[in-house]
């Protein structure tokens, strides 16, 4: 039983049924003028990393103790705190679920049907890939100073060399692993 699907809440219908694909330029404008707004209203870009380790240093604040936490050379430097990153950090995960909802696309699955018809129905393998690609995706994001939305969106949009670098190595990395793991059988 790794596929649940919860009902939609009792309000869903009265939402209107939005398409659960968006147009890919749309996106971009609405990703562009989010950055606009960052950049106008908090001065900072958008980005989401910094939040996620200061969010996990203050979860293992709590597993190794607080001591433990202020004596890791990062987290000495990124403390947890509520502050813009933060902020942004929740409000994609609000604006996420709320896309799913008005979409009424929204289910909790451990095994997508992608994943199943690649490597078939295998839950514990799916979780444990999940978790280690995340861990290295945010080992690889906080070695690079960002992840893809402050490197690549941000920094291309202020034509930073440094962002430019960071998404020819990310399509040179991803379309290839894409290609491997995802390859038609």
């Amino acid at each position: 039983m790794s596929d649940i699907a919860l009902p939609s809440p009792p309000r869903a219908s009265a939402l209107p049924r939005i398409s659960p694909r968006a147009t890919p330029y749309l996106v971009g404008i609405g990703i562009g003028v989010l950055s606009w707004l960052a950049f106008a209203i908090v001065a900072a870009p958008i980005g989401i990393t910094t939040a996620g380790s200061q969010l996990a240093g203050g979860v293992a604040a709590l597993a190794v103790g607080p001591e433990a936490v202020a004596a890791n050379s990062y987290w000495k430097t990124h403390p947890l705190r509520l502050d813009y990153g933060t902020l942004f950090l929740v409000g994609t995960f609000l604006g996420g679920l709320a896309s799913a909802l008005a979409n009424r696309s929204w289910k909790l699955e451990v095994v997508s049907p992608v994943w199943r018809e690649r490597f078939g129905h295998t839950p514990g393998k799916r979780l444990a890939v999940a978790f280690l690609g995340g861990a290295v995706a945010m080992f690889g994001a906080r070695l690079a100073n960002g992840c893809t939305s402050g490197n690549t969106i941000s920094q291309g949009l202020q034509l930073a060399v440094g962002g430019w670098a960071f998404t020819a190595a990310l399509f040179a990395a991803g379309v290839p692993t894409a290609l491997l793991m995802f390859r038609r059988r």
